[in-house]
């Protein structure tokens, strides 16, 4: 490719608002433009390190026994209503209808597209397991878009699909695909970290995600440093200790407290420690469902888990008007004596204690000796708590706090899409049986964002060879005719020894600049034809992430770039 032909140049100026450097270096370097919030077009060479991304992917799940095809991207909206997907997910599902009315559903993912395929067929015992997968444009309509690629609402995925006989085959196959990903990103030059984390709207009992740990990640997970154990922050479990579970229970006492509506405003009035206060948080759902999280005072309400114990899509905290509403009060809130139509949900680590203190749902009033069973029973309970760096894990283990890029899950999906839509294979004594399943996803465009994230420094991208989209840059210095000659035939000499070239052929650019451009595109090797090194017996040949260069003799050069 020359330069001066090339759809889509390097900018000098770029937004304030483009904080993060892979944001900012494709934009400036020419590789994508933003079209409207959340959706890019890829110009030349953003397409040329896409399609080379795919086609790592596509490569290593070709080798496991995967197979490639293509579903639509509009989905039937029927679909997605047999499986009540329509209401977990409406927050971000983008529908259109068609001329005849018919509703559909921009496929934000194709969990059901992909059951229904499967009913197509009469499929039996012997036809199983099969894996398909497919590159489709995805489309979500997320309600904050930013950080360029890392958060998009239309972007392509690899998402594949496993259809199994039982969950032991399944294991297999959630195994392998543990391994290939792994492979994958190690082939873009990514080290990702394996995460347990929560399934969300895809269904199922388990998953984990891929992490490339980076400060712009908005994935916060705990691991122990032995690497036994790592876990998202939305399902990090972590051990509670009993704190005076041998205390006896003494009588609930109401007693007078003209304090602050904060935790640390109880602590200071009753001098007491924080761990015996009862947290209370009031949310509100989207059916409108009152919900009272109550917890240990020393720890924190984990939302994720929260949903996921009252099957809520979405909470937000209840207004004072709302809470005061209920015949309680803000700051003072309590389950004892809460409004019945309350769902309370009760963490675990309320067994921990004894005689709680609190409020008493009165202004200026709290309860001394609080204990659960006695004086309030919970709607629910279970584990609703937020794991935090310096908690143990439940073998022991201190917890680390890191953060990262999710590039990748893989979920267990169990039978929870088959039994929905009623998906069966006949089995080998010619029963019908439900498909166990699984699914896979890798966001195409989240990769290239998180390789720039850690490949660049100050001047733009360094990228790694496999993805880059070209080897070398090719650069012409100075106004003389032979100079421009010369890099010709090297440009010519190199295509056809198989190295992919981006020559700067540009003659009326200045040296400062073909180098800044240079650098901020990124690619692996500059090779520079100038006076000088024609004198010097060749070229000058330096790595992007180098700052050493050498002359390489023309006659060797597709060679030495080979070989490196």
């Amino acid at each position: 490719m020359k330069y001066s032909k090339l759809f889509g140049r390097t900018t000098k100026t770029v937004s304030s608002d483009l904080k993060l450097a892979s944001n900012k270096y494709l934009y400036q370097a020419g590789f994508i433009r933003e079209s409207v919030a959340g959706r890019y077009y890829y110009l030349p060479l953003g397409m040329i390190v896409r399609d080379k991304v795919v086609k790592i992917i596509e490569e290593e799940m070709d080798k496991s026994g995967a197979q490639k095809m293509l579903a639509p991207v509009l989905h039937p909206l029927e679909l997605w209503e047999k499986t009540n997907r329509t209401e977990s997910v409406s927050f971000e599902l983008m529908k259109v209808k068609d001329r005849n009315g018919s509703e559909f559903a921009l496929g934000g993912t194709a969990e059901e597209m992909m059951v229904d395929l499967a009913q197509k067929f009469n499929i039996s015992y012997n036809d199983l397991p099969f894996h398909i997968y497919q590159f489709s444009t995805k489309f979500r309509d997320e309600l904050r878009a930013r950080g360029g690629l890392l958060r998009l609402r239309e972007f392509l995925m690899k998402d594949g699909y496993s259809f199994h006989a039982d969950e032991e085959d399944f294991k297999k196959e959630y195994e392998k695909m543990k391994k290939v990903y792994s492979d994958i990103f190690k082939r873009l030059g990514l080290v990702t970290l394996m995460v347990e984390s929560d399934n969300g709207y895809i269904g199922g009992e388990y998953c984990h995600e891929f992490i490339v740990e980076s400060e712009v990640g908005e994935s916060r997970f705990l691991y122990t440093e032995d690497g036994s154990y790592a876990a998202h922050e939305d399902v990090a479990k972590f051990l509670k200790e009993e704190k005076n579970i041998e205390e006896k229970e003494q009588k609930l006492i109401e007693v007078k407290a003209p304090r602050g509506n904060t935790m640390e405003d109880g602590v200071k009035f009753h001098k007491l420690p924080l761990w015996r206060q009862i947290k209370d948080v009031m949310f509100i759902d989207e059916k409108c469902r009152f919900i009272l999280a109550i917890i240990r005072g020393d720890l924190n309400v984990n939302e994720t888990k929260l949903k996921n114990i009252t099957k809520a899509v979405e909470l937000r905290h209840a207004t004072d008007e709302e809470i005061r509403g209920l015949g309680s009060e803000p700051g003072f809130i309590s389950p004892v004596g809460i409004d019945k139509k309350v769902i309370v949900a009760a963490d675990d680590s309320l067994r921990t204690i004894k005689n709680a203190y609190g409020g008493s749902n009165k202004k200026d009033v709290d309860l001394l000796n609080i204990n659960i069973d006695r004086d309030y029973k919970p709607s629910l309970e279970g584990d609703i708590a937020m794991a935090e760096q310096g908690f143990k894990n439940e073998q022991g283990k201190e917890l680390l706090a890191g953060k990262g890029i999710e590039v990748g899950n893989i979920f267990q999906l169990g039978y929870h899409y088959s039994e929905k839509m009623k998906a069966f294979f006949t089995d080998k004594n010619g029963k019908e049986k439900l498909y166990y399943m699984g699914c896979y996803g890798i966001g195409i465009d989240r990769t290239i964002a998180t390789i720039v994230e850690k490949y660049n420094d100050d001047n733009g991208i360094v990228w790694p060879e496999v993805a880059a989209p070209f080897k070398a840059h090719l650069i012409a210095l100075g106004k003389d005719e032979k100079i421009y000659k010369q890099a010709e035939k090297i440009y010519e000499d190199l295509l056809k020894q198989g190295i992919e070239v981006l020559y700067d052929d540009r003659v009326d650019v200045m040296a400062g600049e073909k180098f800044a451009d240079a650098d901020l595109i990124g690619l692996p090797w500059r090779v520079v034809v100038s006076e000088k090194s024609l004198k010097a017996g060749g070229v000058e040949v330096k790595r992007r992430d180098s700052k050493k260069s050498e002359i390489v003799g023309i006659k060797n050069l597709g060679e030495y770039l080979n070989l490196k």
